[in-house]
């Protein structure tokens, strides 16, 4: 199995095979609006940009699951992360990414690599590396920004 497996819901409400992002590094990251993190979007961003022609996407899963920080419906989250950050990479369904309603992709992700408390993930801003082969490669807990794992991408891409 590899995250080629799953269907999700873009943030329209269509079905997103992610088999069409073969071939693809992903950087999975379960995102928050009025998150201390918040601000990792420009840094996201920064990395979307710079290696989104060698074959880098970074798929927007926001979720108000912690702390209620992805208030509002998914067009106000659109805009807050485009006029505020000029986020440009893929929007996602709000998700859970914890407990019974887990959304699969997440209950997989946690399942190929734990954190250093376990497998659920402990707040917003959790980023998951994927290779082009699908699999899951590496977790970065929200604390780690997105510069710190650049080097990880490189390697990948």
């Amino acid at each position: 199995m590899t995250v080629y497996d799953f269907t999700v819901k873009s943030a329209d409400g269509s079905d997103v095979a992610l088999s069409c992002y073969e071939g693809k590094v992903l950087l999975i990251v379960n995102t928050a609006t009025k998150c201390v993190f918040t601000p990792q979007y420009e840094g996201l961003q920064k990395l979307y940009a710079k290696y989104s022609d060698k074959g880098l996407v970074v798929l927007d899963f926001p979720c108000n699951g912690f702390g209620e920080q992805a208030p509002g419906d998914i067009e106000e989250i659109d805009k807050f992360r485009r006029l505020k950050y000029g986020v440009t990479f893929p929007l996602m369904a709000k998700v859970n990414v914890n407990g019974d309603g887990a959304e699969p992709l997440f209950t997989y992700l946690k399942s190929c690599k734990s954190g250093v408390l376990g497998s659920d993930i402990k707040w917003n801003f959790t980023k998951f590396l994927v290779g082009r082969d699908g699999v899951p490669v590496r977790r970065f807990a929200p604390m780690t920004s997105p510069e710190k794992i650049e080097d990880a991408i490189i390697e990948l891409i």
